[in-house]
């Protein structure tokens, strides 16, 4: 093996991914079993006991309290009712744990369904809880935990607290974990979503445009002295019908920006048609023109790895300034503003194109990198509780934008409308932000509806994202900087399987 690095620009490898099932399909047993789990993400094979359950992986599940083995608790610790962990508090109901209620959580507001292929009376502990999250999210049901105390929206900070836990019928329990209950209720929301004139209403608030507030982005950029031209190399990365194209990933896509008004929106309001006609020039599809490859023998270093993130991460940012620039609305708002919005949500709308539009080159050309990393014991083992959550939130983002077949105009309507929260902090003229984002909500609805008009429910589900991606991007931001390349890897092994289409491609 050569002693200097092999990374050089040029075209990438094209080298394929040798990935482990989805992670719905991975089982833990133990706590070493996290490691070998987190290990396979460097390996070639992933094994599976025969006749394990098969549960989702569970972010939070391994947050280990205090044991014998690390020091006593105190004599008067109240245990988890599901597991028998130390409990932490009242959550949704019931005295939990934070892994019990982190799984519970995760699992109603993803509608996980899950199955057993035991009995469905799998003991239940600290050390066994992993082993079938049928039996676990079952007994939490059994016990009262309280999956109306769940927000809406999923982020932090449940709604109801003084409602302690409730009873619920063994029917309905079963209508729960078969899934049937989840399908009743979108049924349902879908019918009560259009109001008298057809249209949908949506607050920002409720939908979480409010969610995640002073996330911590690029501190203290100011488009008015920015060098537009060259970028510090240390910014870390942190159907329609007929004519539309989609955005995760048909190679007929094109060059959006010099496209005129499409005609599928000619039907559209003139207001909204040209809106989202300057939003599509503005946006920049090609593909990104960091290239790098390296030798089939060569194995990347963690150091090599993270310059790699940190080069994207760079030209990324240096995108959504150039976006900026090209903003239809750029002359109404301040260049404070402008510099505020973009610090605290550069991360966010760099994630959102990530997800939508360079996905098929991330995982293409940086995949060929990443698989020839190959992190430590030690790195393996300090995998946080956290990382797991990042990983599973992106592979449910990654698989519903995928599965919605997200249009070019409804990507750079999300871009807009999350890179213009008024909710950030020390903004000088928020009012005016909010109504700017307005009129981009407006359009957006109103595209949505002509397009969809069997959908009801579309432009809520995109909206809803948002607030998700808030929350995957702060505590992306929160990670300590030597954790981010195997943090990376996670993600890029578990999203792309979960995607089905690992070949896609951009055209420029």
């Amino acid at each position: 093996m050569a002693a200097s690095p092999v990374l050089v620009q040029g075209k990438g490898t094209g080298e394929q991914f040798s990935f482990p099932p989805p992670m719905e399909h991975c089982h833990t047993t133990s706590d070493k079993t996290q490691v070998h789990r987190i290990h396979s993400w460097g390996k070639k094979g992933w094994s599976m006991e025969e006749n394990e359950a098969v549960p989702v992986m569970d972010g939070n599940s391994w947050n280990l309290p205090v044991t014998p083995d690390m020091g006593e608790g105190k004599p008067g610790d109240k245990t988890c009712l599901i597991c028998g962990d130390r409990a932490t508090g009242l959550h949704y109901g019931i005295v939990s744990c934070e892994g019990c209620k982190g799984f519970f959580k995760r699992s109603i507001c993803n509608k996980r369904v899950y199955r057993c292929s035991r009995n469905k009376n799998c003991v239940m502990s600290r050390k066994q809880r992993n082993r079938c999250q049928y039996c676990r999210l079952l007994k939490c049901l059994q016990m009262g935990m309280n999956r109306k105390a769940i927000r809406e929206d999923g982020m932090p900070g449940g709604r109801n607290k003084s409602i302690g836990p409730v009873e619920i019928s063994e029917e309905e329990i079963e209508r729960i974990m078969s899934g049937k209950e989840f399908e009743e209720e979108e049924q349902q929301e879908a019918s009560s979503t259009t109001n008298a004139d057809g249209s949908l209403s949506f607050s920002t608030q409720a939908n979480g445009m409010g969610g995640i507030q002073g996330l911590n982005g690029v501190g203290g950029l100011d488009l008015s002295s920015l060098n537009y031209g060259s970028l510090s190399q240390g910014v870390l990365a942190d159907k329609s019908q007929g004519s539309n194209t989609y955005m995760p990933g048909l190679p007929s896509y094109g060059n959006a920006h010099s496209m005129a008004i499409p005609t599928s929106m000619g039907h559209l309001d003139p207001q909204s048609a040209t809106l989202l006609d300057q939003l599509l020039r503005a946006e920049d599809f090609d593909p990104l023109h960091t290239h790098i490859m390296v030798e089939d023998d060569y194995e990347v270093s963690k150091h090599e790895l993270f310059c790699l993130l940190c080069k994207i991460a760079d030209e990324m940012l240096f995108r959504q300034i150039t976006w900026i620039k090209k903003l239809p609305f750029l002359s109404e708002i301040s260049i404070s503003d402008l510099s505020t919005l973009l610090t605290n949500t550069w991360h966010e709308i760099s994630f959102l194109s990530a997800l939508c539009v360079h996905k098929p080159q991330l995982f293409g050309e940086f995949g060929s990198i990443i698989l020839k990393y190959q992190p430590t014991n030690e790195e393996l083992e300090q995998f946080s509780d956290d990382g797991m959550e990042i990983v599973e939130r992106t592979m449910y983002l990654s698989g519903k934008l995928h599965q919605m077949k997200i249009t070019k105009e409804e990507f750079v309507c999300m871009k807009v409308i999350n890179f213009l929260n008024q909710d950030v902090k020390n903004l000088r003229d928020a009012e005016l932000i909010e109504s700017v984002n307005k009129r981009f909500w407006y359009a957006c609805q109103d595209y949505i509806e002509a397009q969809y008009p069997h959908q009801p429910t579309r432009f809520r589900e995109l909206m809803m994202c948002l607030p998700e991606i808030r929350y995957v991007t702060s505590k992306i931001l929160d990670i300590p900087i030597e954790h981010l390349p195997l943090l990376f890897k996670a993600i890029m092994h578990s999203c792309k399987v979960n995607s089905g289409h690992p070949s896609i491609c951009v055209s420029a």
